[in-house]
């Protein structure tokens, strides 16, 4: 732990409790960086810290915590300051979409998937950004391969629009990122054989509304979530000193070729 590539480095990471977050967690905390987490699910972040810290790795955990409240994220990121005296890292994991056809889609639920995967990247960034300017800090967004390109057999509008708006977000914050030092990077996953996309192959089979944007990937297969993890852990990494605006994208070449 005293040796990795995140080594003294503080890292705010949001919904630790699955998927692409419990990897990260992991991953981040073995690199040397002290992880402060949060999650609205309780149970599922307490066991990602016992993992970690099985692990020997460094985590706090802030759960059960709604990102959709700004107060939440202004208490949470003051009390990093508090502990640690810093932040180095910003690295916006969490979302919550609800999908539906487009012509379907109630303004609740479109209002609630901006609120869950808008919103509480642009309050957390803002949360977080006179910290991170303070020490020359990174923010590593997670966006979607579905902010990039439709996807026919998918009712994911209100997603796709979020993810786009986050991708869009990160290059201005890049540029604005400039004058305080600031560096704001993006990684967009494909399919990930995260916990809802292997449920969806478990009920659906090959007809899973996925599986066409799979069999565009390299393997044929969705993607280890670690992978991702790799990804932003270049990002925030001292290695990537002079890499901002960017969108990486992690799909197995799904978007790449029809």
């Amino acid at each position: 732990m005293a040796s990795g590539r995140l080594k003294g480095k503080v890292v705010l990471l949001t919904g630790i409790g699955g998927g692409m977050g419990r990897v990260t967690a992991h991953l981040f905390a073995r690199e040397g960086a002290t992880v402060v987490g949060c999650d609205l699910d309780a149970d599922s972040a307490a066991e990602t810290v016992r993992l970690v810290e099985a692990d020997g790795g460094a985590i706090e955990s802030s759960a059960p915590m709604d990102l959709g409240n700004r107060e939440n994220i202004d208490r949470w990121v003051g009390g990093a300051i508090e502990r640690h005296g810093r932040i180095d890292v910003l690295y916006n994991n969490a979302s919550m979409p609800k999908f539906a056809p487009f012509a379907q889609m109630s303004s609740e639920d479109y209002r609630f998937t901006i609120q869950n995967e808008l919103d509480l990247v642009w309050h957390a960034c803002q949360s977080a950004w006179p910290h991170l300017s303070a020490v020359g800090g990174a923010i590593v967004n997670i966006g979607s391969g579905a902010g990039i390109q439709g996807a026919r057999a998918l009712p994911q509008a209100a997603h796709a629009a979020a993810k786009g708006a986050v991708i869009a977000l990160t290059r201005q914050l890049a540029a604005e990122g400039v004058a305080v030092g600031v560096r704001v990077n993006c990684v967009s996953p494909g399919v990930m054989a995260t916990p809802p996309v292997l449920a969806m192959f478990a009920e659906f089979g090959q007809s899973a509304p996925v599986a066409p944007i799979i069999e565009r990937t390299i393997d044929g297969r969705p993607g280890d979530p670690l992978a991702v993890a790799h990804a932003g852990l270049y990002l925030a990494s001292d290695e990537a000193k002079w890499v901002t605006g960017s969108h990486l994208v992690v799909d197995g070449g799904a978007s790449a070729m029809m």
